[in-house]
């Protein structure tokens, strides 16, 4: 397995890290202040909708129907708490590839930008993209959700490459 140097890691990270917190708070902005108390729009057919929400919940506003004193220890003190612990194992972790270092940021910087939205927004994440074909549809969603998504998967093929390559006696790793 390679080792990328800590420069390097660490620039990755800080570009993940901003670029994602950066893209998912403008976006929430432009829904705030375009879709909020207007009717949703439709795109492609429909495959596509915005659509404004506030989720006090987490994924799919699980744990929403929580007292808000739970909500706020669950969602924003216990989220926080791992978001900064998955932070600092990214930092001090020198043996991640830079593949699983943007993977992990990328679920880190999804995860921060949502908690941001908690801590100003009274414990609520905007969330305002919506999927589906038909009566079919995700659940609404933002670009940190996306990010999130993203990074789990890119981690979980990041863990199963540096499994893989170990078992077959090594090699190169991005």
């Amino acid at each position: 397995m390679h080792i990328p140097a800590r420069k390097h890691r660490l620039t990755l990270l800080a570009l993940v890290l901003s670029g994602t917190v950066g893209c998912d708070q403008v976006t929430k902005q432009l829904a705030v202040s375009g879709l909020r108390g207007e009717p949703g729009t439709s795109f492609l057919g429909g495959l596509f909708r915005l659509d404004y929400y506030e989720n006090p919940g987490a994924f799919l506003s699980l744990f929403g129907g929580l007292s808000r004193p739970a909500q706020f220890w669950l969602l924003t003190a216990g989220v926080g708490v791992f978001l900064l612990g998955m932070l600092v194992y990214l930092v001090a972790n020198r043996r991640l590839s830079l593949f699983h270092s943007g993977a992990l940021a990328l679920l880190v910087g999804g995860g921060l930008s949502n908690w941001i939205d908690r801590v100003v927004n009274d414990g609520r994440v905007v969330d305002f993209m919506i999927l589906g074909i038909g009566r079919v549809r995700t659940g609404v969603f933002n670009v940190a959700d996306v990010a999130i998504m993203l990074g789990v998967g890119l981690a979980l093929l990041a863990a199963h490459r540096e499994r893989t390559q170990d078992d077959s006696g090594g090699g190169a790793q991005a």
